[in-house]
């Protein structure tokens, strides 16, 4: 009897030896008959059962669960949160993992990532292949930091507030999210319901008492009042135009980083780790060494930390243009520099924008793309600017890889690689290379 090539694979177990960590928060193994598993809740050298999560007879590989472990690794612990674990919440990768293999395998994938993208080893790309924790995150096994400033709850059809599995729209309701910081947990968005809502973000600032609610109905839902156990500002996503309105409360969050006050309005992007922005600010201007006088691109500016940092060492003789897709971002940014005249802040993407300045040289640059990275067409022109140094700034190895390749066909090669783990208990790290001409730009 003929197989339907098209018969799903979906519950099916098999027993495997786990192989290396990928890319994805997951590790690689392979069936008895060679089918690819990328299977996650395990460890690199394991032997478990795997259970089937998605895939097909023709699927050139299956995604899986370890939902039984027969050999455990030493690197393994008890998942400190009672929602981790196969077919539960999907936010944590790495809850089973001792703090310091997470780090190890972090640094695995951004190695494997330079060699596959882009052909370097970790020296060539100077790197000493360490991911550093932020400070206050280096606990012990069985510990957990609480990070996490903002988090997106999903809300399920009771009104229960929960987070998203894995790779599915599917709720987790939860009582309590270990990586939330104490700031968000202290609003108890899970303790209450939220009839006729679809989503709900808490937002905690980390430079100021600042709370906010960003809620988005169901469709043709009403608002409910909103009483949270700490004073918040509420702001919803209109269903018409999907855009953030202010309910009441400021419709901005106060930031505090690199020595400024920085005004997030409307949910905009900030990072996420409350040390992040100022660990990546230092990295970033040690790496790329401003000068008075400089002329200085901050790319992807968002609300303009880069640019203000930039801004206070080029001086009065110097300066800085920063370039945001985001309207509501770029008015923030004017804002937040507005006393360093030396500092201009234009709308409109990279791509469009940069070309468009008549800008043909600049002596500093540094670009904080989003996870698809920058792409060879922004890297070819950034290359022709003959910058000194370059400082890239990157939330996903696998873009900085490709860029970074792309990066040495028009002439710059990365002279330092820093890693930041900056998402503990993920797989997502954070990483900043400084970029040098080699003498061969094209």
């Amino acid at each position: 009897m003929q197989q339907d090539p098209n018969a799903s694979l979906v519950g099916t177990e098999c027993e495997v030896e786990v192989g290396p960590v990928a890319h994805g928060g997951h590790c690689v193994a392979r069936t008895e008959s060679g089918r690819v598993l990328f299977v996650r809740h395990t460890l690199p050298g394991e032997r478990v059962v795997a259970r089937v999560t998605e895939g097909e007879e023709t699927s050139r590989f299956l995604r899986a669960d370890a939902v039984q472990i027969l050999e455990p690794s030493k690197d393994r612990v008890e998942a400190p949160c009672p929602f981790s674990g196969p077919g539960k919440c999907g936010g944590c990768d790495w809850q089973h993992v001792k703090p310091g293999a997470q780090r190890r395998f972090k640094g695995e994938v951004v190695a494997e990532q330079l060699k596959r993208l882009a052909g370097l080893t970790p020296e060539e790309a100077g790197w000493d292949g360490t991911v550093v924790p932020a400070e206050g995150d280096k606990l012990p096994a069985g510990q957990v930091p609480a990070w996490r400033t903002r988090v997106q709850y999903a809300i399920d059809a009771e009104g229960h507030a929960g987070l998203r599995k894995h790779r599915s729209h599917e709720v987790q309701v939860i009582d309590r999210c270990l990586i939330a910081a104490p700031e968000v947990t202290e609003l108890g968005v899970e303790k209450r319901e939220w009839p006729q809502i679809a989503s709900v973000e808490a937002i905690a600032s980390t430079g100021s008492t600042d709370r906010q609610v960003v809620l988005t109905p169901k469709p043709g839902g009403r608002l409910p009042i909103v009483e949270l156990d700490k004073p918040v500002s509420v702001l919803r996503v209109g269903e018409k135009d999907q855009q953030i309105h202010r309910v009441h409360g400021r419709p901005f969050v106060r930031e505090r980083a690199a020595d400024r006050t920085w005004r997030v309005s409307e949910g905009g992007f900030w990072q996420v780790h409350p040390k992040a922005a100022d660990t990546l600010v230092q990295a970033v201007m040690q790496g790329l060494m401003p000068r008075k006088g400089d002329m200085a691109l901050d790319l992807y500016c968002g609300v303009g930390l880069f640019a203000g940092a930039l801004g206070e060492r080029v001086g009065e003789k110097g300066a800085v243009l920063g370039i945001e897709s985001s309207k509501r971002a770029v008015e923030d940014a004017r804002h937040n520099l507005r006393d360093l005249d030396r500092v201009r802040v234009e709308h409109g993407k990279v791509e469009s924008v940069l070309p468009r300045t008549g800008i043909d040289k600049a002596d500093v640059v540094v670009l904080d793309p989003p996870r698809a990275g920058a792409g060879k067409q922004t890297v070819r022109h950034l290359a022709s600017l003959g910058a000194r140094r370059i400082a890239y700034v990157a939330c996903d190895p696998a873009a900085l890889a490709r860029d970074l390749g792309y990066f040495a066909e028009a002439g710059y090669r990365p002279v330092t690689l820093r890693v930041f783990d900056l998402f503990p208990m993920t797989h997502h790290v954070e990483c900043v290379a400084i970029l040098k001409p080699t003498g061969n730009r094209v």
